[in-house]
This record gives structure tokens, C-alpha cells and sequence, in this order.
């Protein structure tokens, strides 16, 4: 039963400690508001937190699936062509070493202050993970199965949805657990820098009125997003890894 609850009793402990703390050492309110501040922000306004996290939560959903569709097929290509990898894989880099936030702001001159930044920004926040976890898991399959599919003549679609892909699957849901964070966080940083919508221009525009019970409730409710979020990709991960222990 105990066992069950740590999840709860944890963090329950340390908002308890936090509350005490703050009020104990008499800590104002514009340096670190109490547990109980930011629950009374939360409930005072839900609808406003709830526009904005959908708003942030749609975001980071198109960035990813941008991110995904370009990086499943063109890993599947490199994976098949060690030369196109040779080639492509250092531009890949580039999408991951290049610093993101110094392009937001070029992003919101050439489109302007809608979708397409954020989708943008998502989207080369996710795509690096996802090719390298394509890649990786397209090359991993068992070296007796792939004798086999060619002692039958499989055909190469054949090899690849019956071997390949569910190979890839395990290298692609982990790849998918580093990308679905990246996602909300680069929605986040988008709608800082550009956006009068979302999370991220909530946490925004509370620090810049200094109003922390906003921006820290702000944070709240995408860290709740990010768990719930990471909860169903693991139980989407163990329904189609069943065969996994």
C-alpha cells in the first residue's frame, strides 16, 4: 500500500516542507511564493491555465509529428545507405548543435506571430533523437532472422515490416522519451520569444511583472502536462511491446 502511495506521499512531503519553509522564514512572496499561493492562482483562474496549456500541448503535438515525419523516413533511408548517412548525418548534427533560441526570433520575422514557429522550433527540437533512434533500431535486427527471410526470397518490403520495423520499435519509443520533453520545452521556448499564447508566454509575462505565483503555476501545469503525457507514451510503449518482459 505504502509502495503504491510514494508517488503521492513524496511530493505531497515536500510541498508541505516548501509551505513551511517560506512562511516560517517569513521568504516574500516575489522571491518564492508559497505552495498555497500558487494553488490559489491555479484555482482562482483554471480556464485561463487550461486555454493556455492546449494551446502549448497542440504546439508541441504538430512540432512533434513534423519532427517524426521527417526524421522516421529519411533514418530508414540512411539506415539502407551507409553513403547517405556518410552525407547526411553532419547536417543532421547540425540540427542539434545549432543553438535553437537564437532562431526563434528569425522564425517569428519570416512568419509571423502564429503556428508555424513553434511548429518549427518543436519540430528541430524532436527530429535529431527520433533519426538517430530510426536509424539505430532499423540496423539492430537479429542477423539469424535476416538469413532466414532471405533463404525464402522474402522481398525487401517483406524484410521490412515483418523484421525491421518491429525491430526499430524499442530504439523508437526510447528516441520518443527524450522527444516528447524536447517537444514541450520548445513550444515553450517559442511562445517566449513569440507567441501571445501558450505557456511559455504566460511564464513570460509573469516574470516580467515579477508575478511568480503565475509563472510558478504556469510551470506547475506543464510539468503535470509533461507526466501525463510521458504516462501514455510508456502505456502505448507496453501495449506494442507486448512481447517485451
Amino acid at each position: 500500500m505504502l509502495k503504491r502511495l510514494s508517488p503521492i506521499l513524496l511530493p505531497l512531503a515536500l510541498v508541505l516542507v516548501a509551505e513551511t519553509w517560506v512562511r516560517l522564514a517569513g521568504v516574500p512572496v516575489y522571491l518564492v511564493p508559497p505552495p498555497s499561493a500558487v494553488a490559489g492562482r491555479l484555482l482562482s483562474d483554471p480556464v485561463f491555465f487550461a486555454g493556455h496549456a492546449a494551446r502549448t500541448l497542440l504546439g508541441a503535438l504538430l512540432g512533434l509529428g513534423l519532427g517524426v515525419g521527417v526524421a522516421l523516413p529519411l533514418g530508414a533511408a540512411m539506415a539502407h545507405s551507409p553513403g547517405l548517412e556518410r552525407t547526411l548525418l553532419p547536417l543532421a548534427i547540425l540540427t542539434k548543435v545549432t543553438p535553437v533560441v537564437a532562431l526563434a526570433p528569425l522564425f517569428v520575422i519570416w512568419f509571423g506571430f502564429g503556428w508555424a514557429p513553434t511548429v518549427l522550433i518543436v519540430a528541430l527540437f524532436t527530429f535529431f533523437p527520433v533519426l538517430v533512434g530510426a536509424i539505430a533500431g532499423l540496423r539492430s535486427v537479429d542477423a539469424g532472422a535476416l538469413a532466414f527471410l532471405g533463404s525464402v526470397a522474402a522481398s525487401p518490403a517483406e524484410v521490412f515490416w515483418k523484421l525491421r520495423a518491429p525491430s526499430a520499435l524499442p530504439h523508437l519509443f526510447a528516441a520518443l522519451r527524450v522527444a516528447l520533453p524536447l517537444a514541450l520545452i520548445g513550444a515553450v521556448v517559442a511562445e517566449w520569444l513569440g507567441s501571445d499564447r501558450g505557456l511559455g508566454h504566460v511564464v513570460g509575462a509573469a516574470h516580467t511583472r515579477l508575478d511568480l505565483p503565475t509563472l510558478a503555476a504556469a510551470v506547475v501545469v506543464l510539468a503535470t502536462l509533461g507526466a501525463f503525457l510521458t504516462a501514455l507514451l510508456a502505456r502505448a510503449e507496453r501495449r506494442a511491446l507486448f512481447w517485451q518482459p
